[in-house]
C-alpha cells in the first residue's frame, strides 16, 4: 500500500507496551512484566510479547490517502561523460581518505583531493554528471563547501530536484537564488524589477551581480530605485557588486553614498572611487597625499621625506580615512597610510621628479617612514591593479632576505604577484624558490596558475630534491608535496622517477627520513601519472 497511516489505539492497550519498554530498560530480574513468568526464561518470553505486540499494534493503523509522486527530475541537456570517465568520477566518490599506519599517507594518491580538479575539467568541456553518481556527489558537496559551487554546476538541474526530496541535500537550495529558479534576463524589464522588488535577500544579491557582469548600467540603475530604502548591511553586499564591471560611469552614484550614514557604506564607496583612478575622489587623495611626501632638496643623496598630516578634517573622513587608528598604531602615521594607499599610483613620477616606479621605491626614505610609505604603495598597487609599480615593489626574486624593496611580507608579495600575468608570475615565484628555497614559499604558490609551469615546477621539484638530500625534515614540505600533487602539470612524471628510490641518509638527517621521501615522491609521480589519465579520459571522443 502506498501512503500515509493513521494511529488507532493499540489492542493490548498503551499500557501493556510501556510496560514491556520499563521491563526490557530494567531488566526481567528487576521487572517482570505481566503474563511473563520469573525465572531465566523471562527474557524470551519478553521478546516474544514485544513482538505480538507490535503486530497488534500496527493492524491498528488505518490506510490514509496516497502522497503525490513527485514531478519527474528535469532533463539535462548537456553530453554524457564518456564511459571512462563515469568509471573514474565513481571511484573518486567513493575514496574516503584515512590515515596510514604512523601518521604516514604511503604511496596512494588521494582521490578526494583530486575531485575538485577533476570537476573544473568536466565543468570546462560542459559534460552532465550521471545520475546514478548525483546522491554520492552531493554527499561530498554536504561535507567540503570548496565543492560545492563546481559539484553544484556539474550536477545541473537534477541536484535541485533531489534536493526538494532530502533534507540533508537542501544546502543546493540555498546556494542558488529562488532555488535553481533561473534568473530573469537584462531584457525582461518586467521581471527584473518584480524580482527585485519582491525577491527574498539572497535572490536580489544574485540577480545584482548577474546584472552587473553583463550590463553594468542596468545594474547600477536598478539599485538606485532602492537605495534609500534598504538596510545599511543591504546596501554594503549591494555596493560590493559594482566592483564587478567597475568604470566612470559608476562615480556619480558612489560620490552620493560618500555621504551614506553607514561608516562601512562610506567606506567601501571611498574604496571604489580610489580604484578609479580618474575619479574626483582620487584626485583630491592624490594632493592630500602629494603635500605629504616629497623630494629633500638639501639632502646629498635624492631622499624622501614624509611630512605626516597633524589632523584629519571632515573632508578626508568624507573620502573615507578613517580617524580612529587601531590599538598600537600612531594617529598621523595611521592617517598617511590610507591617504597614500587611496591616491593615484601615477601621481608620484610627476611629483617625484619624473622617476620611474622603480627608481622611487629605490629611494632612501627619511625618518623611519619607509616601511609605512611602502606598505601603503603596495596597498594602492594591488587596489589599481597596476603591474607596473608591482614589479618594482616586489623586486628581482633573487633580491636579500626573501624581501623587495617594498614588499617586506609574504602576504603583500603573494597579494602583488596577483596583479601580474600568469606566467610572469610563476616565472617570478620560480626564481624566488631557486634563491630561497621552500620555505618561505607556500604562500606564494598559491596565486600560482594550476598547472604550474614548466620553469616553475623545476624549481620546485630542484628544492625538494635539494631538502631531501640535506636530511631535512621530511614533514615540513608536506604542504608543498602535496600542493605539487595538485598543481605540477602531469607531464613531469617522467623526469620524478629517479627520486622514488630510498637516498642513503646523511648521519644528521632524521631518522627515517630517507624513506618518508620515497613515499612521497612515489605518490606524487603516482598521483601525476593518474591526473593524466583523469585528462585523457575527459578528452575522449
Amino acid at each position: 500500500m502506498n501512503g500515509t497511516a493513521a494511529a488507532l489505539p493499540p489492542s493490548g492497550g498503551t499500557d501493556t507496551w510501556e510496560e514491556l519498554v520499563t521491563a526490557a530498560l530494567l531488566g526481567t530480574d528487576r521487572r517482570t512484566p505481566p503474563g511473563v513468568a520469573p525465572g531465566p526464561s523471562a527474557p524470551l518470553a519478553l521478546l516474544d510479547r514485544a513482538a505480538a505486540e507490535t503486530v497488534r499494534r500496527r493492524a491498528g493503523l488505518r490506510p490514509g490517502p496516497a502522497a503525490p509522486r513527485p514531478e519527474p527530475a528535469p532533463e539535462d541537456p548537456r553530453p554524457p561523460l564518456p564511459a571512462a570517465a563515469a568509471r573514474r568520477l565513481a571511484m573518486l566518490l567513493a575514496d574516503r581518505p584515512g590515515t596510514a599506519s604512523g601518521g604516514r599517507r604511503g604511496t596512494a594518491p588521494d582521490l578526494m583531493e583530486l575531485l575538485p580538479q577533476w570537476l573544473a575539467t568536466a565543468n570546462a568541456r560542459g559534460y552532465a554528471a550521471p545520475p546514478q553518481v548525483l546522491p554520492a556527489l552531493l554527499d561530498a558537496a554536504r561535507g567540503r563547501t570548496d565543492l560545492r559551487p563546481a559539484a553544484l554546476e556539474f550536477a545541473g538541474p537534477r541536484a535541485l530536484w533531489l534536493a526538494r526530496l532530502n533534507p540533508d541535500w537542501r544546502f543546493a537550495l540555498r546556494a542558488l537564488p529562488g532555488g535553481g529558479a533561473a534568473l530573469p534576463r537584462p531584457e525582461e524589464t518586467d521581471r527584473v524589477r518584480r524580482l527585485w522588488a519582491e525577491g527574498l535577500f539572497a535572490e536580489r544579491v544574485a540577480l545584482l551581480a548577474a546584472l552587473r557582469s553583463r550590463e553594468p548600467d542596468t545594474a547600477r540603475e536598478l539599485l538606485t530605485t532602492t537605495w534609500a530604502t534598504e538596510r545599511a548591511e543591504d546596501r554594503l553586499m549591494f555596493l560590493d557588486s559594482l566592483r564587478t564591471g567597475l568604470g566612470p560611469r559608476d562615480e556619480p552614484f558612489l560620490e552620493q553614498a560618500l555621504a551614506d550614514r553607514s561608516r562601512t557604506v562610506r567606506a567601501t564607496a571611498a574604496e571604489l572611487l580610489s580604484a578609479l583612478p580618474g575619479s574626483a575622489l582620487a584626485a583630491r587623495m592624490a594632493v592630500r597625499a602629494a603635500a605629504c611626501v616629497a623630494v629633500d632638496p638639501l639632502h646629498p643623496v635624492p631622499t624622501l621625506v614624509v611630512e605626516a598630516p597633524h589632523a584629519c578634517d571632515a573632508g578626508m573622513e568624507r573620502d573615507g580615512v578613517v580617524s580612529r587608528p587601531p590599538a598600537g598604531r600612531g594617529e598621523r602615521s595611521w592617517w598617511f597610510g590610507q591617504l597614500v594607499e587611496a591616491a593615484p599610483l601615477a601621481t608620484w613620477p610627476t611629483r617625484l621628479g619624473g622617476r620611474t616606479p622603480e627608481q622611487i621605491v629605490a629611494l632612501p626614505v627619511a625618518d623611519d617612514w619607509q616601511g609605512e610609505l611602502h606598505a601603503a604603495w603596495c596597498r594602492a598597487a594591488v587596489r589599481q591593479r597596476d603591474p607596473a609599480w608591482s614589479r618594482a615593489l616586489l623586486g628581482p626574486p633573487s633580491a636579500p632576505e626573501a624581501g623587495g624593496p617594498g614588499a617586506v611580507s609574504l602576504a603583500e608579495r603573494a597579494k602583488l604577484l596577483g596583479t601580474l600575468p600568469t606566467g610572469e608570475r610563476a616565472e617570478w615565484v620560480a626564481g624566488f624558490i631557486g634563491t630561497h628555497g621552500l620555505s618561505e614559499a607556500f604562500q606564494l604558490l598559491g596565486v600560482c596558475a594550476v598547472p604550474w609551469a614548466a620553469p616553475l615546477g623545476r624549481a620546485v621539484v630542484d628544492a625538494l630534491n635539494i631538502a631531501r638530500d640535506a636530511g631535512s625534515y621530511p614533514w615540513s614540505f608536506s604542504g608543498v608535496m602535496g600542493l605539487a600533487e595538485r598543481c605540477l602539470d602531469p607531464s613531469e612524471a617522467g623526469r620524478l622517477d629517479a627520486l622514488m628510490a630510498v637516498p642513503d641518509e646523511p648521519e644528521d638527517a632524521s631518522p627515517g627520513a630517507g624513506g618518508y621521501w620515497a613515499e612521497a615522491f612515489q605518490r606524487l609521480v603516482t598521483t601525476l601519472r593518474l591526473r593524466g589519465v583523469m585528462r585523457e579520459e575527459l578528452e575522449a571522443p
